[in-house]
């Protein structure tokens, strides 16, 4: 077999595999939407099931062979081409695939699926009891899986090298501290202002039947294709990218609080146009993959945050939502813009303000390096969080339904995914500096006519197009010129909310 013909061969094997992913990805939609409760058990031995015959097929030896006979050829000459970036990301999958028994991978599934309902139930309920037993099976599962896989210096560095490859605890540690560091005392100056936003206006009756027909019109606006997806309700929001042409996203309802939906629906939108972006051509191997959660989350975070709390987005926008909601007519749009850019500390993450958003993860990210290692019980989790929350926020913690039952992430093994949402902070605000670098104040002028056209461009054009042809950090040097930097995010915060708390 030559290396043209072995390439093909992995990539019609990846191919395949891509399309076995996508029928879990289905299932796993489904059961976050529509599945009937009783369901749960057989949904878990059908994730099982997929699961293991996935990691069956992809740590066949005739995958190792293929690999090693195309990285000894002249077709990964160029790093940068089709070949060479299929190969080297295919390698890093395989290599760690292989590692991890077919026992765990199995076990994984069928415990993280079950989880996920017991979860939502313990979130109604505020009963930590009920989740913690399942809690403790995914830590020691997840600790076993570091083990299998291999790690330096802590276990969190194999779980977080699945989401954001090449990242390690100890640069995540330096992170947080320094943006703590900087978001404390700015949370504080803005808390002490004696200018405040009236936030009632944001907590008016507000028929759910409404907001989902703006929800959708403005996801419609931005870029989202629903001939190739569709907007549903769920427990916890979240994008599910099925594969091309289907692509799902979901968000909750509040009658008595805009935020929760609308831009729940802008994030998932952001998350859903990368999918539907991606060269349709590639689909199952990694160029037709998205570069990594971070820089996933750095689209979410870009349209629910740099664009959708912003002044132009709402220049156009705030005179259809006048005529949608009719409960916010004496409102001016000065007033609602403040209200939707409140800033104090909260309980609830995914309702955090951009500046004390990064201090929620913080927290996760230092409760599961604790978990990992050992040196917090699973059954200490809800005191440690509440402890640690004071100390971050200066708030406490009425139930465990507003402290550590309040994500899912955890209820489907997603330790070492928290961090990824303050990369992709960081990464959204250095995107948006370059594009405004590039087209100047001209881009506002587009946002301020509803046209969102030459931003969806851009980013097809610098991020999603390239699927995993670059690392997240060679991909933002090359979109924005330089390397991740915390200094564009910061400087946004501090230039938006001086501005509008009166600290210029």
């Amino acid at each position: 077999m030559t290396a043209a013909e072995s390439y093909a061969e992995l990539v019609r094997r990846a191919k395949e595999l891509g399309v076995l992913n996508s029928c879990a990805a289905v299932l796993g939609w489904d059961h976050q939407t529509y599945m009937p409760t009783k369901g749960g058990p057989l949904r878990g031995e059908q994730m099982a099931f997929l699961a293991s015959l996935a990691h069956q097929k992809f740590t066949d030896p005739k995958v190792g062979e293929l690999l090693s006979a195309v990285e000894a050829s002249d077709l990964v000459r160029d790093p940068e081409s089709d070949a060479a970036a299929n190969a080297r990301e295919l390698r890093r999958a395989y290599d760690r695939t292989t590692k991890i028994p077919q026992s765990l991978v199995e076990e994984l599934a069928r415990v993280t699926t079950q989880a996920q309902q017991v979860w939502e139930q313990a979130k109604k309920k505020n009963n930590y009891a009920s989740f913690r037993p399942l809690l403790e099976q995914i830590v020691k599962l997840k600790r076993e899986e570091a083990d299998a896989v291999g790690y330096k210096e802590h276990p969190y560095n194999a779980l977080i090298e699945e989401y954001e490859p090449g990242t390690t605890a100890a640069e995540l540690k330096t992170l947080f501290a320094g943006l703590t560091a900087e978001l404390a005392p700015l949370v504080k100056k803005i808390v002490a202002s004696p200018k405040q936003p009236d936030k009632s206006v944001l907590e008016r009756e507000l028929p759910i039947d409404r907001q989902k027909v703006f929800a959708e019109a403005a996801a419609v606006a931005i870029g989202f294709d629903f001939g190739a997806g569709r907007l549903d309700t769920t427990a916890h929001p979240f994008c599910s990218g099925v594969g091309p042409g289907d692509c799902r996203i979901t968000t909750r309802y509040n009658p008595r609080f805009f935020n929760e939906a609308f831009f729940g629906v802008l994030h998932e939108t952001g998350h859903a146009m990368y999918e539907q972006n991606l060269p349709s051509e590639h689909f199952g191997t990694p160029l037709g993959v998205a570069c990594s959660f971070g820089i996933h989350e750095s689209q979410s975070r870009l349209w629910e945050n740099q664009i959708g709390r912003g002044r132009p987005f709402w220049d156009h926008f705030f005179p259809r939502l006048k005529q949608t909601f009719h409960t916010l007519a004496d409102v001016s749009k000065e007033t609602f813009y403040f209200a939707i850019n409140d800033v104090r500390p909260s309980l609830i993450r995914v309702e955090a303000d951009e500046a004390t958003y990064n201090l929620h993860i913080a927290l996760r990210f230092e409760l599961e390096l604790a978990l990992l290692s050992g040196d917090l019980a699973v059954g200490d989790l809800p005191g440690a969080w509440n402890d640690r929350f004071e100390a971050l926020f200066g708030l406490k913690v009425p139930d465990d339904a507003h402290g550590c039952l309040q994500d899912i992430h955890w209820s489907f093994g997603g330790i070492g995914y928290f961090p990824t949402y303050t990369l992709g902070n960081l990464y959204a605000a250095q995107l948006m500096d370059a594009v405004r670098r590039e087209f100047g104040g001209g881009i506002e002028d587009d946002f301020r006519l509803g046209d969102f056209t030459r931003l969806k461009t851009w980013l097809n054009q610098h991020i999603h197009r390239h699927g995993q042809r670059y690392r997240a950090g060679e991909l933002c040097r090359l979109a924005t010129g330089m390397p991740l930097s915390p200094k564009p995010f910061i400087s946004y915060l501090r230039e938006k909310f001086g501005a509008l708390y009166g600290m210029c």
